[in-house]
């Protein structure tokens, strides 16, 4: 009996995906227009513009990603059919990412609610700590809680928007400067509105099958396209517009680039509200709104980034990549070590980095640059994938900005090498530990022999083991041949032809005239094959059909009732002809074998 596919349920649409997508990305814009005024001042706007126009670039990739792959086309899935050690390397990356996520919105949300500086490390780490424990009695929808929220944060930007644009102005714009190295430098600085972008990816395993599409030849291309471009086009027709408004802010209203860049938003709104109503009370109230209604979509960020970092860790657990202790789960169904990781490692984090933005900001860009240029490269160079020599190309150039981008990180900032390094490092050594207690070990051979060893290249065939299949046995007498065809009967469920071909070497003139065809019962030794065959065939509940022919040529006998009958394998016994006669009168085995059509299986039993 043939078991049914086990499928995960395709349930998230395109709206709960933008949701969900939003809740990661759609917060990039709370912490960089700050971070882009803290290091470019009034010079930020073309910075900005370019860190969105890459932000675009980057969400068409992740549209063809998501058409590649339907069953999940994150960094790790991506990677993995290049090479299972590139596949660790992006994973490794987009734990640093998740740990910094976790973090640094954490941080944000803080910030945005108006904690006290004194208190801030100390609650940043106590809320990380208490959302690890919530998701320790498993998930919690984190996803719907994601979509209440996307509505009033993009109300929000709106209303910002909105009350700015009677203010909006060129005046106070400042030209970048001329050195392409210091604007460089700046972009890199700012390039935080990339995160979430990858999350994406992780979903298309359960979004909702595009129309025409099934279970058996998934597609989401659709389904991906429009959760990605409209979340791709508020993210950066936002960030830009409050960017712009930002450095629109006349004088005595302007931000503080180091007192303001943390809640950068929250400070534009209760500014913008003053300058519309002209009370400080109305200012406050909406500054507060804003604030709140940020901080708890960055909160809801956190949610997310912990329980994506338990799902991987013990994805890597289950698949050999990380020790097999990571794949035990608590009474709710949570993997222990993992959870414990993605609690710990955000707090260790926080504490280090002393819940300072910039320090945190520092170390986030590395790994979600790192792990989206694995995941395009690797897509870039696969060449089994279908894709267009167009957006082959466009995803060849991304790859090389964002390996661009990661160099200059690794080069300028000692600190986010640092701390990855320290996260391929341990994570690494954890996969080497893991293959070694599995029995696994490394080892390095030449490309023609990896080429066939590899799985892929194994050709591709379907067992053919189903009931009911009938052979055909060629008996020339009561020999192992015609044992080992009723053993095979009986395994298959089969029905088991006995032939028997009387050869008869002589030239007539024409045909004999006979009244009735030719019987094996009048011939002894087919009588006795024949015998034999049907008691045992009933011995073993085995369906016996005798075929016997008369024929001058064996071998085109054999061929044409093997074909009449439709079986599936015909069996042969190992010619027993002297050299001598198999020169004069040839090989029957090797005449059958060369003409005996494909669908027919051939067993030559010796």
């Amino acid at each position: 009996m043939d078991s049914p596919n086990v499928h995960r349920p395709r349930n998230v649409d395109w709206k709960r995906a933008a949701a969900l997508l939003y809740g990661d990305w759609g917060t990039s814009k709370a912490y960089v227009i700050g971070l882009a005024f803290f290091y470019a001042g009034f010079a930020s706007l073309p910075i900005i513009i370019a860190v969105c126009a890459l932000t675009a670039l980057v969400g068409y990739n992740y549209t063809i990603v998501c058409k590649l792959f339907p069953d999940g086309g994150g960094v790790y899935s991506a990677a993995r059919s290049q090479s299972r050690f590139l596949a660790a390397i992006g994973a490794l990356l987009l734990v640093a990412n998740f740990i910094v996520t976790a973090a640094l919105s954490c941080n944000s949300a803080m910030h945005y609610i108006g904690v006290p500086e004194r208190q801030l490390a100390a609650a940043t780490m106590t809320l990380i700590l208490l959302i690890g424990i919530i998701n320790g009695f498993g998930p919690k929808h984190s996803g719907s809680v994601a979509m209440w929220l996307a509505v009033p944060t993009v109300g929000a930007v709106l209303l910002i928007i909105a009350m700015s644009i009677p203010h909006l102005t060129t005046e106070r714009l400042q030209p970048p400067p001329r050195d392409f190295i210091v604007n460089w430098k700046n972009f890199v600085a700012v390039i935080l509105a990339l995160s979430g972008v990858e999350a994406i990816a992780n979903l298309t395993g359960v979004m909702k099958l595009d129309p025409g599409s099934t279970i058996d030849r998934p597609s989401v291309a659709k389904t991906a396209r429009k959760a990605i471009l409209p979340v791709a086009a508020e993210v950066v027709l936002g960030t830009v517009l409050l960017g712009w408004a930002m450095l629109s802010l006349p004088q005595g209203h302007s931000p503080d680039p180091q007192l303001h860049r943390d809640y950068m938003m929250r400070f534009m709104a209760e500014q913008y509200a003053l300058l519309n109503f002209g009370n400080p009370i109305i200012g406050r109230i909406i500054g507060a709104f804003v604030g709140i209604v940020v901080a708890l979509l960055l909160l809801s960020a956190v949610n997310t980034a912990i329980a994506a970092l338990i799902g991987l860790i013990y994805l890597l657990g289950r698949d050999g990549e990380m020790p097999r202790s990571f794949t035990r789960l608590n009474h709710y169904g949570v993997p222990w070590w993992p959870l414990i990781l993605a609690t710990v490692l955000p707090i260790l984090t926080v504490a280090v980095t002393g819940a300072d933005m910039e320090s945190l900001a520092r170390l986030y860009a590395i790994g979600v640059v790192g792990a989206i240029a694995v995941n395009l490269g690797s897509c870039s160079f696969n060449r089994q994938l279908k894709m267009s020599w167009f957006n082959r190309i466009i995803m060849s150039i991304t790859f090389l900005v964002l390996s661009a981008v990661e160099l200059t990180i690794a080069r300028l900032n000692h600190d986010a090498l640092f701390f990855a390094v320290c996260v391929l490092g341990i994570g690494l050594g954890l996969r080497s530990y893991a293959q070694r207690r599995a029995g696994l070990r490394t080892v390095t051979v030449s490309e023609e022999i990896a080429a066939r060893v590899a799985p892929e290249s194994a050709p591709a065939f379907d067992l053919q083991i189903g009931p009911g299949q009938t052979i055909m046995v060629a008996a020339r007498g009561v020999t192992p041949v015609l044992r080992f065809a009723l053993e095979e009967a009986r395994l298959r469920q089969g029905t088991l032809y006995v032939l028997y071909v009387k050869e008869l070497a002589v030239t007539m003139p024409a045909a004999p005239s006979q009244s009735s065809p030719p019987r094996w019962q009048h011939d002894p030794q087919a009588a006795e094959i024949m015998s034999t065959a049907i008691r045992l065939g009933e011995q073993h509940q085995v369906p016996v059909v005798p075929v016997y022919a008369v024929s001058d040529d064996p071998a085109t006998t054999i061929l044409d009732l093997a074909a009449t009958f439709g079986v599936d394998i015909l069996m042969l016994g190992t010619p027993q002809r002297r050299r001598l006669v198999q020169l004069l009168k040839g090989n029957v085995v090797q005449q059958v074998a060369r003409n005996l059509p494909e669908n027919i299986q051939l067993v030559i039993h010796g």
